[in-house]
Formats: C-alpha cells, structure tokens, sequence
C-alpha cells in the first residue's frame, strides 16, 4: 500500500504540476494512447493541475472502441445462429446494427463472459457437440494470451473451437494519427500494457518524425511525470522515446510474447472504427492454424457498417473531438444506454469523462 500511496502523493504532484508549466511555453497538444490513461486523467482531475497552453486528447487506446461495428455485427449473427460465444465483459453491452451481445444473451443466446482465453478453449472441450467461438479483441497486450490457447486448441485437436480475431496493432495506429488536418499531436503518451510486450523501439519513428514519446504508468504521479517529460523534450527540441515506466516496460519488450504471437499470428491491413484501413495494423490467424480461424471456418462476409447516426465515437478515438463535443453525450447516450462503444468500455473516452466529471451524478 505505501507504494501505491507514494503515485499519489499530493506534494510531489503540485511539484510536477510547477514544472511543467514552467516547461510549456506555446500551445501543445499530447495524445494520451491508452484508454486507462484517459481514466486516470478523468478520475484525478489532472487536466485541472496543467497550463491552459497544454491539452491532453484521447486516442485509439480502447480496443473495444476502435473494434469496427462490422465485427459486432459478425458475432451477433453467430450467437444468433446458435454458436456458443465467449467473450469478454468489455463487448457484451457494444451496440451493433441490430441489438448487442447482452441482448442476444436475454434472448436465450448462449454467449458466456470469460477472464481468459482459455476458459473458451476448457469450454469447447467440456461440449465436443457444440460449437465455441471465442471473440480476440485487443491491442498486443492480450494477443499473446489468445495466441497461446490457438496453439493449445490445435494440439488438442479440437474440432469445436475457434477465434473470430479482432487484435489490433497500436504503433501503426500512432503513425496514421500524424499529419490529420483536424488532429494536432505534439507528442504521446505510450500505453503503458502494450510496450510491455512490444518494448519501446517501435515508437522510434514517430520520433525521428519529430513527435517526442514517453511510455507511461497508470498512477497519477506516472502520467504528471510523462507529461512533464514531453513538454521537456518538446521545449529542447529533442524528440526521443523515453520510458518513464520503467519499473514494468524494457526497450526490447517481452521477447517470450513476441515469439507465440508471431508463430500463431501474422500481420495484416485492418480497419479502426474512427480511422478506417490502416496497412499492417492488425492480426490474423497464419494458415497453418487456420482451421480455429471463424471468419474463415464460417465464411464470415466483414463488410463495412455505417456508424451510428449522430456518434462522434470515431471522431473521439482519432482526438478530433472532445467526448462532450458529441450532441449524443449525456442526453442519448449514456452509459446505462450507449450509442456508441466510447460509452461502453471501461477504457473508453466518453465512459470516463461522463463518469468522473459530474455527468453521471
């Protein structure tokens, strides 16, 4: 617990509070990557602690949120079929096309909320007779998990068992944001998960294009400290990737969850909700595992969907719009009745303003 309190302390974050608006001098504008962080910012109230010259701005960081209408609508359809369907809490309440998963469970669905990916894989071999699918949503930070229960399906010889794949990459994400005419991004905030899988040497090239990097930790004094680092390095002219959580995150990442997720999967062009196709941004299953892959082993069409009418979710997730920006916050959407995915997760951007600044009160 004192280590815990230390993150919190209330005199070490006024002390970063005064340098970093010693540090900014001309407006700056930092992406903050990860949907925790937005969280964390939203929760403490730490936007209120910085120089009116500096905005933080939420970004793709929720893989729920940046997970396309077409996949929900794919696994509605196979829930609706009579697939068995595990999934995580996070995608129960995503509106589709045409309800959501939650609903499709109050209908009589069989779709089951799981912790691990290997409880779909235990699931599947309990009920040889019925078909499980599992539904891998998430940046690199759970792709190895599901990785892992693909290869141990496969060696089990399950017959029953397969992944609908919706794994997405963060640092092509990053690089796409750049140079939007309605984005302005001075430097990010790295998630703290996902470099502690992939490392901090991906961020390189954003970088050497001038936009300064710090992986950051989810505590407050973590996120006032990676801020104050940006601001540094932008006042020095010095763009570089710095690792301020350096107690969890190494450069090389964790070489171990690399390697499983590169033997199961292999890189691939993907659609965002908010940003579209981004090339080499996403996953899919390698065609020697390709019998546990859903799309294909159900000939699963992911065409395009239309966002909600009126949903500014896409605009959010690329930081072109505040959530209060949306004319749906608060009023139509909410979280007891989301329009949009940005409302639903845990680490979505408008859940986290509505929750912690008075909206949901």
């Amino acid at each position: 617990m004192k280590y815990v309190e230390e993150f919190h302390n209330p005199q070490k974050a006024s002390r970063l509070a005064q340098q970093i608006h010693e540090a900014v001098d001309q407006p700056l504008a930092f992406m903050e990557v990860c949907g925790t962080h937005s969280h964390v910012i939203a929760r403490y109230g730490l936007t209120q602690m910085l120089p009116a010259q500096l905005t933080l701005i939420s970004g793709p960081g929720c893989p729920v949120c940046v997970t396309p209408p077409e996949v929900i609508d794919a696994a509605i359809e196979l829930a609706r079929e009579g697939i068995w369907l595990a999934v995580f809490g996070d995608m129960m309440q995503v509106p589709g096309s045409d309800g959501s998963l939650s609903e499709v469970k109050a209908e009589g669905g069989q779709v089951r909320i799981v912790y691990s990916p290997i409880q779909a894989v235990e699931w599947a071999q309990e009920n040889p007779d019925d078909e499980i699918v599992f539904m891998g949503v998430g940046f690199e930070t759970t792709a190895p998990s599901v990785a892992i229960c693909i290869s141990e399906a496969s060696q089990l010889g399950l017959t029953n068992f397969s992944v609908l794949v919706a794994h997405r990459l963060i640092p092509p994400a990053m690089q796409a944001l750049i140079g939007q005419p309605d984005v302005q991004i001075d430097g990010f905030l790295c998630p703290g998960h996902v470099s502690a899988i992939i490392g901090s040497y991906p961020y390189q090239p954003l970088a050497e294009q001038g936009i300064p990097c710090v992986v950051a930790g989810f505590e407050p004094l973590d996120v006032l400290q990676s801020v104050y680092m940006l601001a540094r390095m932008h006042r020095e002219n010095n763009p570089q990737v710095l690792i301020q959580y350096d107690r969890v995150v190494k450069p090389e990442g964790n070489p171990v969850a690399l390697t499983k997720m590169n033997q199961v999967f292999e890189v691939t062009n993907t659609r965002w909700r908010g940003l579209g196709e981004i090339p080499a941004s996403g996953l899919r299953i390698r065609d020697e595992y390709s019998q546990l892959d859903a799309q294909k082993r159900f000939a699963l069409d992911l065409k395009p969907v239309p966002e909600p009418p009126g949903c500014d979710c896409g605009a959010v997730l690329r930081g072109a719009v505040q959530p209060t920006d949306c004319a749906l916050f608060g009023t139509a959407c909410r979280p007891d009745h989301p329009v949009g995915p940005c409302m639903v997760s845990s680490e979505g951007a408008c859940a986290a303003v509505y929750q912690y600044q008075s909206y949901g009160s």
